[in-house]
């Protein structure tokens, strides 16, 4: 069966050909929206390749063949194309569709699986999805013929993306709500601490004084800056348990005795993924962010990035 259904894919490559070419430049050109209409299982493929186009930067939507004679058709305007599927070109309730569309002076796309139908004659240009078999034994459920119309539909999307230098911000700005999105949109300005918010201690204060700003503001580290409120080092936890399993009178010393110098920076502009990519490289869980003047201007951590859901 999927060796049926693989074979229907690969035979739509020789058909990229000028009329392809033809529906690619209609759809580019489209002032208006795309609108896509299939009856049964071929209205779940146009469906489908609606959703794939709105998505990809291309507005679209569907709309269904009974419901478009009855009222629908009122949402199709002049400037808009219209991408039908049948595989027989004859589907009834399309066909009924077709005068109204044309007399609408819209331009017809047409995926069919017989060039000599109704519908592909009606198209101003029609796309060849037939195939030499169905995937089904009976041979009658749609199942080849539908996989070949959603890869012809697809294959419009991809090229449409392409031609129009769709990026992944772009995806990321219709898509908000995915992890996709959170990943492309959310900056490390959007979740960095800043203000009081900031641990920050001088290289001269003592360790004592260290640990009151760390566990005061509750992200298990502080900057560490210089008598011109220059980032110099940080201190962590870590470099804390670390001080005190060497022993000694550990709080009665300075911090730049056992602070981190050089810590890892990030500018706020940066994406939070970025950030997550650098603390997990090298194991750290906040990262502060500096001015051009290596003044400290906020710190991000690792929980706000989990919570933000970029992770």
């Amino acid at each position: 069966m999927l060796k049926i259904e693989g074979e229907a894919v690969l035979n739509l490559i020789p058909r990229l050909d000028e009329r392809f070419a033809e529906a690619v430049r209609l759809l580019l050109a489209c002032q208006g929206r795309v609108i896509l209409t299939g009856m049964g299982k071929s209205g779940f493929i146009a469906n489908k390749i609606g959703a794939t186009l709105a998505s990809t930067g291309t507005p679209a939507f569907f709309m269904h063949p009974a419901e478009g004679i009855h009222g629908d058709l009122g949402m199709v305007v002049r400037g808009d194309v219209v991408i039908a599927i049948s595989n027989s070109g004859e589907t009834q309730e399309i066909v009924n569709l077709l005068p109204s569309v044309k007399r609408r002076g819209v331009k017809l796309i047409s995926l069919v699986g017989k060039l000599d139908s109704t519908l592909a004659r009606m198209s101003d240009v029609a796309l060849d999805v037939s195939v030499i078999e169905e995937a089904c034994p009976l041979g009658l459920a749609p199942t080849a013929s539908t996989t070949a119309a959603l890869a012809m539909g697809d294959a419009l999307s991809v090229v449409l993306l392409e031609a129009r230098d769709f990026r992944k911000e772009d995806f990321a700005l219709i898509h908000p709500g995915g992890s996709l999105g959170r990943r492309l949109l959310i900056k490390v300005r959007d979740l960095m601490h800043t203000g009081r918010e900031i641990p920050k201690v001088h290289q001269d204060a003592l360790m004592r004084d260290a640990i009151l700003e760390i566990t005061g503001k509750k992200l298990g580290v502080t900057s560490v800056i210089s008598c011109g409120e220059e980032l110099v080092g940080i201190l962590t936890d870590g470099d804390l348990r670390r001080a005190m399993e060497r022993g000694g009178d550990v709080l009665l010393h300075k911090v730049a005795d056992y602070m981190t110098p050089e810590p890892k920076v990030i500018d706020e502009e940066e994406l939070a993924a970025k950030a997550l990519q650098v603390m997990e490289s090298h194991s750290i869980t906040s990262l502060l962010i500096v001015d051009g003047g290596r003044h400290v201007r906020g710190i991000i951590h690792l929980h706000d990035i989990l919570r933000s859901g970029v992770a």
